[in-house]
């Protein structure tokens, strides 16, 4: 495991050493957050404000913004993942592997290198975000997850960073040049805000659509995330009212179905579990056949 600790190593040293790369890869959940702070915060809180005329403003702020800040975290859990596998690309394209290749390094270490220090990558940045989210709740809206809603998120958010780096590292083993994977992960960065009901509440969406979107990972893994972080605000905003709860839950994609299925947190959980278990497998696949 030397080895593979030493791949580690030089990825994250590679992928740290490019600060734009960096930046880059948490650009996403920047947008997010600055669209929401310029206009789409105060659309979404003007409209429930209508909706909810016993809830006060406060109360509606805060749930506006512990829904938009868990979509920020899954939206770093992705786009940091990919950014990470930008090592792997710029190695294939300068040609690093034939240095591989000749080395006295087996392939199985090298795959679960790149593999291995994605996640990482992952990780650490998910959790800085994480950490930032949790504190601006707390301090800007007074709204402190509880120890047990903390494990909750962390859990989701952990799952999320190996489901969708992994599910990333597919897709960039297609790719030969740093040009074409800069132009994969903008248009990923582009599409998951909408995939994942993080830009517009996925009950806004037609029907057919969103159960197609619910249907994705990425919503399920938004769905995971949202619970713990909207939990103590959507009693608030809807004064206890269960009926309230459900039609916002569903509105905001806290509660998704597909079709009149409604998809409980097992089978999110098993589904990007089946995720990370698959991907990694076939990512790894596609690495050792281009190392041959």
């Amino acid at each position: 495991m030397r080895v593979v600790g030493a791949i580690v190593r030089r990825n994250l040293v590679l992928f740290f050493r490019d600060r734009l790369n960096v930046f880059f890869s948490l650009l996403s959940g920047l947008i997010l957050f600055f669209l929401y702070t310029l206009f789409l915060a105060r659309l979404q809180v003007d409209g429930l404000e209508q909706t909810l005329p016993h809830a006060t403003r406060s109360e509606i702020e805060a749930f506006v913004d512990s829904w938009m800040l868990s979509g920020i975290v899954l939206l770093t859990t992705v786009t940091s993942g990919i950014g990470a596998v930008s090592v792997f690309v710029d190695d294939r394209s300068t040609g690093r592997f034939a240095d591989f290749l000749v080395a006295p390094i087996r392939r199985t270490h090298l795959v679960l290198g790149y593999l291995v220090s994605s996640v990482t990558v992952a990780i650490l940045m998910s959790s800085v975000i994480f950490a930032l989210t949790l504190v601006h709740l707390g301090l800007v809206r007074s709204v402190w997850l509880t120890p047990a809603q903390i494990v909750a998120a962390l859990g989701a958010m952990l799952l999320c960073c190996v489901a969708f780096t992994t599910l990333g590292s597919f897709g960039a083993s297609f790719l030969k040049t740093t040009g074409s994977y800069s132009a994969f992960s903008t248009v990923v960065g582009t599409v998951l805000g909408f995939v994942a009901g993080s830009y517009i509440p996925v009950g806004s969406l037609p029907e057919s659509v969103a159960s197609f979107i619910n249907a994705l990972p990425f919503a399920q893994g938004a769905m995971l995330l949202r619970r713990p972080f909207t939990e103590e605000t959507l009693v608030a905003v809807t004064g206890g009212d269960a009926d309230a709860a459900t039609d916002l839950s569903d509105f905001y994609g806290i509660d998704i179905a597909v079709g009149s299925a409604v998809v409980p947190a097992w089978v999110a959980v098993a589904a990007l579990s089946a995720v990370a278990v698959g991907f990694s497998a076939i990512s790894a696949g596609r690495i050792r056949a281009l190392l041959r």
